[in-house]
């Protein structure tokens, strides 16, 4: 009798550990870990200075005024100095924030679009995914910048170019962790219970399949966002990716090599942002994976049992 209510709380909180999903995780596991929360936090501020660079930026990021070329950060209304041409640097990096999470992000999320269909379906059609997978493997031979760069300088500068190099190169490895997953899915029993019942292909690819294989695509994506944010700078850099005068952090970088000694300041700035939004990206993408790495999950249950209970 006395095991009766013990054995049924046991009960009651395994169907509740049961019923938690990734997103219940994902948001104690991130929210429970200070240093993702700080890095979150920042990369929302970048965002906002993105969207708000227009009504909060002191002066037009194209504007020069010529009596100020190179001077210090501390002038008199440029806290953060001006450039070679007499241009605000505090406005161009803002303006620069929106340029740089674009091509940033963007590729990311349309490899991903690509990737996890045919990750799926390569997956699910042994034969087809041995084509699909040799084809993956023939561009992930190339090292993703070189490649990056190939791509880009074959089709010339500019935005649009900048970002389908990009996704042409990250398509393969997204695709890998997608297959990867989904092949582990379609030994599963609720798979083979839907084959069972006849199932089509199609829905238990993209209703059953699709939820519990995606969680690795998007974990995957955002511990890549760092590197794509570099990679991005790095073409605009050499002058294949963002054209000027459009405010940047790679051009901005760029535009300063001839003024190292004079004017440090005018790739510094821009380079420590680079550096500071590459290392928020991936401090959130760490907290991600540990969040949904189920050993991880095992620890944040035993170590803070008031967060899962």
């Amino acid at each position: 009798m006395v095991d009766g209510p013990v054995t049924g709380k046991v009960a009651s909180s395994r169907r509740r550990a049961r019923r938690r999903t990734n997103l219940y995780f994902v948001w104690h596991g991130v929210g429970s870990d200070p240093v993702a929360r700080g890095a979150a936090f920042l990369i929302l501020v970048l965002l906002l200075c993105a969207i708000l660079a227009p009504v909060i930026a002191p002066f037009d990021p194209n504007a020069a005024h010529n009596a100020l070329r190179l001077q210090p950060p501390g002038t008199p209304g440029h806290p953060l100095g001006v450039d070679h041409q007499g241009r605000d640097i505090l406005s161009r990096l803002l303006h620069g924030s929106g340029m740089t999470l674009l091509a940033g992000v963007l590729p990311v999320v349309l490899g991903a679009v690509i990737s996890i269909p045919l990750g799926l379906v390569g997956a699910w059609y042994p034969r087809l995914g041995e084509i699909v997978m040799r084809l993956m493997d023939i561009v992930f031979a190339f090292p993703m910048a070189l490649l990056a760069i190939m791509l880009a300088a074959f089709m010339g500068p500019g935005l649009l170019n900048m970002i389908l190099a990009l996704v042409v190169t990250l398509v393969p490895y997204n695709t890998r962790v997608v297959y990867a997953a989904a092949t582990q899915e379609r030994q599963l029993a609720y798979i083979e219970a839907a084959r069972a019942a006849a199932t089509p292909d199609l829905k238990i690819l993209f209703v059953e399949m699709l939820p519990n294989v995606a969680a690795a695509s998007v974990v995957y994506s955002c511990t890549i966002i760092g590197a794509v944010v570099i990679t991005a700078a790095g073409l605009s850099f050499l002058g294949l990716g963002v054209q000027p005068p459009i405010a940047e952090w790679g051009i901005m970088t760029s535009e300063g090599r001839s003024y190292l000694v004079n004017a440090p300041h005018i790739s510094a700035l821009p380079g420590i942002a680079i550096t500071v939004l590459v290392l928020a990206f991936n401090l959130v993408g760490d907290a991600l994976r540990d969040s949904l790495d189920p050993q991880t999950r095992l620890r944040l249950v035993r170590h803070r049992p008031h967060l899962f209970g």
